[in-house]
């Protein structure tokens, strides 16, 4: 068998955002139960494991590949909207798995997390959600497309079901953590505002934060980490740890 060759990424380049507001034509199961992860991980399965990290707009998966011999028995799944650049994440892992006999545990999918997260995981299912170097949008008029936002209750929904927070919040399991990394101060301001104002996330002590296991990957593993360290610029780091739901005992 020829081995097979890591992807070269400047045959997938594609332009740095996508609007998730527009029919991206992607395929989603239409509950979480519906959804065959035997095809991400076929090693794993059949069994009862299910995705335990999740990386929402994983970029070129340099978290997923930093992670996985870190945890090689946890289920990570990468999420991306761009089609190129999921391809290139796809192409990588079935590369290095053939390569070193390894790397089962990662996956990557092309998703929009803005509409169809509840749609691939059940609730308490996830232990850990990345937020790495988001696109800031830093015109106001574009700050509904920002990936962490809080809207205000409106005629149609309440504070929780119109949230894309409220979300991330059911499908988090109670003690499982938020990470946010970005070298925009301004966005990293927002995302603490918003995400400390929620009542079901608070803040992990700077001191913790520091301290976790995972934050040097965080930090340093992304392409855009590593952009921001050659450019000697700042990283903002910021962990949300779920509580329990002060309206539900027991709740996750």
């Amino acid at each position: 068998m020829t081995e097979a060759k890591l992807p070269q990424k400047r045959f997938f380049r594609q332009r740095a955002h996508a609007n998730p507001f527009s029919d991206h034509q992607i395929k989603y199961p239409i509950c979480p139960s519906e959804m065959d992860w035997s095809v991400h991980y076929p090693d794993y399965f059949p069994s009862d494991k299910k995705v335990e990290f999740a990386d929402l707009g994983c970029g070129y998966g340099g978290l997923l590949v930093s992670l996985a011999p870190v945890f090689p028995d946890t289920l990570m799944l990468g999420m991306e909207i761009r089609l190129k650049v999921q391809e290139y994440v796809h192409q990588r892992i079935l590369a290095l798995r053939q390569q070193e006999n390894a790397y089962k545990n990662i996956s990557i999918i092309r998703m929009n997390a803005m509409k169809f997260l509840p749609n691939f995981f059940e609730k308490g299912q996830l232990s850990k959600m990345f937020f790495l170097f988001p696109d800031p949008h830093f015109k106001k008029r574009k700050h509904k497309a920002r990936i962490i936002r809080y809207l205000l209750p409106h005629l149609l929904f309440s504070l929780f079901s119109s949230t894309l927070l409220a979300e991330y919040a059911y499908v988090l399991r109670e003690g499982g953590i938020i990470y946010t990394v970005t070298d925009v101060k301004d966005l990293h301001e927002w995302m603490v505002e918003h995400l400390t104002k929620h009542p079901l996330f608070e803040r992990i002590p700077d001191e913790e934060a520091l301290a976790d296991p995972v934050t040097p990957h965080v930090m340093a593993s992304t392409e855009e980490g590593k952009k921001v360290e050659r450019n000697q610029g700042d990283k903002f780091l910021a962990l949300f740890r779920r509580v329990s739901d002060p309206y539900f005992s027991g709740a996750n």
